[in-house]
């Protein structure tokens, strides 16, 4: 049985998982602990616990439970004190403050909702992303990079404060890896926060298993404003520490309300300006839906995602 490890957060990752959890292979996902925005965020700055959304988000991706579950560690509250609170963050945040040790949280919360894979955090280290930016500014935390539309200037240098230690079940799930997924998802939010971890690159470097990436439909203002294909690579490259084996790039019409929606925030579709060779494999990845967030999330979300049946399809070009 084939290997594949994904590694990121997000709903980009909450995508893929979705499309290849059904199939035949050994999947486990690496998740960024390093969230600091909205339900996330509040509990993780009231209750000193580590970032449960992404882990929520991967573990719901790979539930096999009844619909009941997976809806509940969705459900978001609209009013009162929980208001803009994450049932599924809230129950992970608690298994935190009950158990021993967060492996603890994982497992429990996996037997519940029946995951098929392994979710697995980058770090059990409590850590904050931080951006050098080209104009001299330095910003310290995931949510205000994440929420940065403001900045012109791009970003020099991401780092953790202070330096994170993997977790050995990360390293060992990449060095027994067939195929890395990485993306797609915002590139400095919640692809790149995984590889400033200590021992990541370095695992990554020396695995002999293919790397795929997934271009995001999207630029992503104050992070990759006005990025091409190419400079989302470059940027990529330079923190894998290796190539890339295979890039999947968007074919596919985006719809004009979505475009216009995106531009309102000085977004857009990121340009293909890659080579024509076999390693850029080029397809309809877009999902022909508008996603609304709940009227109770205060954290802004993307409203256009990769259709995860079409992630699927691309993946089995080379999955073999």
């Amino acid at each position: 049985m084939k290997k594949v490890v994904v590694i990121g957060g997000g709903t980009g990752t909450f995508t893929v998982l979705s499309g290849i959890k059904e199939e035949p292979y050994e999947i486990s996902v690496i998740v960024s602990m390093m969230d600091s925005g909205g339900s996330t965020g509040r509990l993780r700055d009231q209750f000193g616990v580590l970032p449960p959304g992404d882990i929520r988000q991967c573990l719901v991706a790979l539930s096999d439970a009844p619909d009941l579950w997976r809806k509940l560690f969705l459900y978001r509250f609209e009013n009162g004190d929980f208001r803009g609170h994450n049932f599924g963050n809230i129950f992970l945040a608690a298994l935190e403050k009950t158990t021993s040790d967060y492996q603890q949280v994982i497992d429990s919360a996996s037997y519940i909702l029946q995951t098929k894979g392994d979710v697995i955090p980058v770090t059990f280290d409590k850590v904050h992303l931080c951006a050098d930016y080209e104009d001299g500014e330095t910003l310290e935390s995931e949510e205000l990079i994440d929420t940065a539309s403001h900045k012109k200037s791009r970003i020099s240098k991401a780092y953790l404060k202070p330096r994170a230690k993997a977790n050995p079940r990360a390293l060992q799930a990449i060095h027994k890896a067939d195929y890395i997924i990485i993306g797609p998802g915002d590139l400095y939010t919640s692809l790149i926060p995984n590889l400033l971890v200590d021992g990541v690159q370095k695992a990554l470097d020396k695995s002999e298993a293919k790397i795929i990436n997934f271009m995001n439909l999207m630029t992503k203002s104050g992070q990759t404003t006005h990025y091409t294909a190419s400079e989302h690579v470059n940027d990529l490259k330079k923190y894998i520490g290796r190539n890339i084996d295979c890039i999947f790039v968007n074919t596919g019409r985006i719809r004009d309300d979505i475009l216009d929606h995106y531009r309102k925030y000085n977004e857009d579709i990121v340009e293909d300006d890659l080579e024509m060779n076999s390693n850029i494999i080029r397809i309809d990845l877009v999902a022909n839906v508008r996603y609304n967030a709940s009227k109770a999330d205060r954290h802004p979300r993307s409203i256009l995602r990769h259709d995860s049946e079409k992630v699927l399809n691309a993946l089995k070009k080379i999955l073999t």
